[in-house]
């Protein structure tokens, strides 16, 4: 901030009274408060480089009251002391282009005068660069390690960590994908696909169902630009979860039955049944539904002949997805005990690193367990469930816990459900001093 010579607060109510402003008008304009802009004009206020600059605009000094600032000479060293003082604590902006174009900037901390218009700190823009065939295809092969590697995170931490990496691979693949090679650049629309689709997912965790569908519409873009149908069947699917979570059986089902019939890939349609039987369930039409989990058994587990062996579309950290899916159903449909069964014979295979997968795994399991009764059991599972929710920030798992509290309500006087309804509570008001402890 530069010092203000004294006549820079009579000339700023100068400049306002000329214009015929109020000051509450003026604060209005430049983003500060009516108090402060007084405490400016009397001289017993310090503005801001930015203030004193919006001041100047709105007023159309034409210069003349940033002239105003001192602006003593600082040296190397006093600069490079200013930049590491920071901590870099102000926002980053990146603007990703469609042609793969970056553009950065770094703002300094804002003033509290000025908060919501930061100085710009840093800035600089990055044009792609023709790249030959074979550094295309060494940067696919590290995309595809990213994508790995993405999903391993998203398993141990929450949508914001992860979502502004795949969002990043999303905008430099299709970057990419320009100009290339057709071979080339179907592949790297492909991976786009996979990103965005990932982004989707991530983005429902965090809350935001609209923000999904849009994600989930972008990766159906890419994926038929790069000739992907498998994808472009597979994003249906997305879409009949999303309806899945907002009890919409009829969506869940329509579009799990689109998504089947456009499918080549056993995966898909195998995935597509399973989700059918789902909203099927939801609707209690048991028939359907057993008919749909029947199918999909038939239906042989992998990738089969399309699609990217390492690529898998769906859930890869449940190891037995099936039992997991017609436990859910047999749930929803009152048949509890046989869906505690099921849910209890896979729940030690999850990896121990997969946190979203058992915090949804346990989630299911202790309602089941509730439903069958066993309310000492279903408090126990709960418990490390709650804390890998709060870690991983699932907005599904919370959907769960939040049934959970309703079907433990009505059982206050057991000691256990005592206990544990606080948990639940502190979970979903998003407490981090859970107390309890996790597995």
């Amino acid at each position: 901030m530069a010092p203000v010579r004294p006549a820079f607060g009579p000339e700023l109510r100068r400049l306002r009274t000329a214009s015929g402003m109020s000051l509450a008008q003026l604060a209005g304009k430049v983003h500060c408060s009516r108090e402060y802009l007084s405490k400016i004009e009397r001289g017993i206020g310090t503005p801001s480089d930015r203030l004193a600059r919006l001041c100047d605009a709105k007023l159309g000094a034409g210069g003349e009251l940033v002239a105003l600032l001192e602006r003593p000479a600082r040296g190397a060293a006093e600069e490079a002391a200013s930049v590491a003082s920071s901590g870099g604590s102000g926002p980053w902006v990146l603007h990703l282009g469609t042609d793969g174009a970056t553009d950065f900037t770094a703002c300094d901390p804002a003033p509290p005068a000025d908060e919501r218009i930061p100085a710009v700190a840093a800035r600089w823009t990055v044009t792609p660069r023709f790249l030959t065939g074979g550094s295309v295809e060494e940067a696919l092969t590290v995309f595809r390690g990213v994508y790995g590697q993405c999903r391993s995170l998203g398993q141990c931490s929450g949508p914001a960590v992860v979502a502004p990496m795949s969002i990043t691979a999303t905008a430099a693949l299709r970057g990419l994908g320009r100009g290339e090679p057709s071979r080339h650049r179907a592949a790297a629309l492909r991976l786009a696909a996979r990103f965005a689709e990932y982004t989707g997912w991530m983005v429902q965790e965090a809350g935001d169902d609209s923000a999904a569908r849009w994600w989930t519409g972008q990766a159906a873009s890419l994926a038929e630009a790069g000739g992907d149908t498998e994808m472009t069947a597979y994003t249906l699917l997305r879409r009949a979860e999303l309806a899945l979570y907002q009890d919409d059986s009829m969506s869940t089902v329509e579009l799990a039955k689109a998504a089947g019939a456009q499918a080549q890939d056993v995966r898909t349609r195998k995935l597509a049944a399973q989700r059918e039987a789902q909203g099927y369930a939801l609707m209690g039409h048991e028939v359907q539904c057993r008919r749909a989990l029947e199918y999909a058994s038939e239906l042989p587990d992998g990738a089969g002949e399309h699609g990217d062996d390492d690529l898998l579309l769906g859930s890869t950290h449940l190891p037995d997805l099936t039992a997991f899916v017609t436990a859910w159903c047999l749930r929803e449909l009152g048949e509890a005990e046989q869906a505690v069964a099921l849910l209890d014979s896979g729940k030690e295979s999850i990896a121990p690193h997969a946190l979203r997968a058992r915090a949804r795994h346990g989630a299911r399991l202790a309602l089941a367990l509730a439903d069958a009764g066993d309310v000492e059991r279903a408090c126990a599972e709960i418990v490390p469930v709650v804390h890998h929710a709060m870690t991983t920030d699932s907005t599904t798992v919370r959907a769960d816990l939040r049934q959970l509290r309703s079907a433990l309500a009505t059982r206050r006087k057991h000691p256990a459900v005592r206990d544990t309804l606080p948990l639940i509570a502190a979970s979903l008001r998003g407490d981090p001093d859970i107390r309890g402890g996790g597995d």
